[in-house]
């Protein structure tokens, strides 16, 4: 996991931090981290769950991620990491450029955020 964004590699130099794919049973779990678009993102294969960051400046844009996700197409999605400050991501437009691009990848929208805590 890291920032390709001349802006934004300050907060994620490449090397300083991790994504990971875990081998849990019969499944292959993709957690992004706080990441861009990176190539090595896009080369994954057999992905069964993929956790998927998107909140800038930190991370990816709704059409970033939403690209990624559908270069290695997982069977299902969970956005992330997706509200902060000063911008919010919008999971439903996130949810509906994957599936304008493949219907088949289920995008699991988690209420990962109390309404109180913002």
């Amino acid at each position: 996991m890291y920032n390709l964004r001349e802006e934004a590699k300050a907060f994620h130099q490449k090397g300083r931090g991790n994504g990971y794919v875990l081998n849990m049973g019969n499944q292959r779990l993709y957690f992004s981290g706080d990441t861009e678009d990176i190539p090595e993102m896009r080369a994954l294969k057999n992905i069964d769950k993929a956790f998927i960051c998107m909140n800038l400046p930190y991370t990816m844009t709704e059409e970033s991620a939403a690209g990624a996700v559908l270069e290695f197409q997982p069977r299902e999605v969970y956005p992330y990491h997706y509200r902060g400050r000063p911008d919010v991501s919008d999971v439903n437009k996130f949810k509906a450029l994957v599936n304008d691009g493949n219907s088949e990848i289920r995008v699991v929208q988690l209420d990962w955020y109390p309404k109180d805590d913002f």
